[in-house]
């Protein structure tokens, strides 16, 4: 075994230690571009292909078993006085009572290319006055798409995930009684008309943008050879198939929507003003700026005190409430901040500075929108 007596032996190791590190690293990029770079994303997660698709259908439906809880009107008696006639069985609407049955709207969605015997799952939402769907079970419900033609059947016990209980006034609820799923209770029965492009597809990014149809369009010449894709607008891609997969497309498409493209995220901030939440993206930039922020607080209390009438006072005098109010105006007293940050880091480090509440929070981005101060987009949902 060798051995190193001396300083300069050691460094020399070293440096022939980190010398074969970077050879590694550098021959990883070389055969594994994308695992490195955090931001590359496939383009299955970006874009998808024309007709890659769900399908919504819908149809109208009874719910049985209900234990008391079902609609009252007219109506759902029509329905299902209509549903025993289909039966052979002949019943007048006024002579059946309803408070064990609903009427519902069944609604669902296709997956992609679906075919007959696939099931899916369906949401049941009562449509009348009925409390609660808990317990019930959908008759058999055909769902019909935008062209009036049925293409699945419904039917099961509905899972609700709620409840109503007590009696009168005194009643507890959890969740919403009156929608409920049924897993797996819609079986497909007619496939939806779709055809395979001839040799040409149309690829539709989920984020319209110029600079990212680009992009696309450039990775796909790069594995498959220039001109088999071109970008015609900033949310369309145009693929062609090359002469080698023309009898396996789908092999090829597969292909496409593995490879991987560097996305810029954009510049933007997202506000809820109901929930008080604020979304601060990574290229989110600010310009420097001084801003003044102080809370102003207006408190009004009202309390009841009792007057009574002093010993040996005359019959007439009587005890009485008297209101007292009293009100509180309290401000902070003025702080002047300097905001600045050209990372996300530092935007939130400034932020965190004015120790401020969400509330405020978003009032005060809204002013450094206002201002020009705040390089992103400013979104409120």
């Amino acid at each position: 075994m060798a051995r190193y007596d001396t300083e300069q032996d050691m460094a020399i190791l070293r440096t022939n230690i980190l010398t074969f590190l970077f050879l590694i690293l550098m021959l990883s990029m070389s055969i594994f571009p994308g695992v490195l770079s955090a931001s590359a994303e496939r383009i299955r997660d970006i874009a998808e292909f024309e007709g890659f698709r769900e399908n919504r259908i819908i149809g109208y439906g009874l719910v049985i078993g209900l234990n008391g809880t079902g609609d009252k009107g007219t109506a759902t008696k029509k329905a299902i006085a209509n549903m025993l006639q289909r039966l052979g069985i002949t019943v007048r609407a006024s002579d059946i009572k309803t408070k064990n049955s609903a009427a519902v709207i069944v609604t669902a969605s296709l997956p992609p290319f679906p075919k007959p015997g696939m099931r899916v799952d369906a949401l049941v939402s009562s449509i009348a006055d009925a409390k609660s769907l808990q317990g019930g079970t959908l008759l058999l419900t055909p769902l019909k798409g935008p062209d009036g033609k049925v293409y699945a059947l419904a039917q099961g016990p509905v899972s609700v995930g709620g409840f109503v209980g007590g009696r009168g006034g005194a009643t507890v609820q959890k969740n919403h009684p009156t929608v409920g799923r049924i897993p797996n209770g819609v079986i497909i029965e007619r496939e939806p008309s779709f055809e395979l492009g001839n040799g040409e597809f149309r690829l539709f990014l989920k984020n319209p943008d110029f600079s990212l149809a680009s992009k696309v369009a450039k990775r796909i010449n790069d594995m498959a050879g220039p001109g088999y894709a071109r970008a015609v607008d900033p949310s369309t891609v145009i693929v062609k198939v090359p002469v080698e997969y023309a009898d396996t497309p789908v092999e090829f498409l597969s292909r496409v929507q593995e490879l991987q493209i560097q996305v810029d995220t954009p510049a933007k901030v997202i506000i809820n003003e109901r929930t008080g939440t604020v979304v601060i993206g990574e290229k989110v930039k600010l310009r420097p700026v001084a801003i003044s922020h102080g809370n102003l607080t207006i408190e009004i209390k009202r309390e009841y005190t009792v007057s009574q009438p002093p010993p040996f006072a005359p019959e007439s005098a009587e005890t009485v409430v008297v209101p007292e109010t009293e009100t509180t105006v309290k401000e902070e007293s003025m702080s002047v901040v300097e905001l600045s940050g050209t990372t996300l880091g530092e935007i939130i480090k400034a932020l965190n500075a004015l120790g401020v509440s969400p509330r405020d929070l978003i009032a005060i981005l809204q002013a450094l929108k206002a201002a020009g101060a705040l390089r992103a987009e400013l979104e409120i949902i």
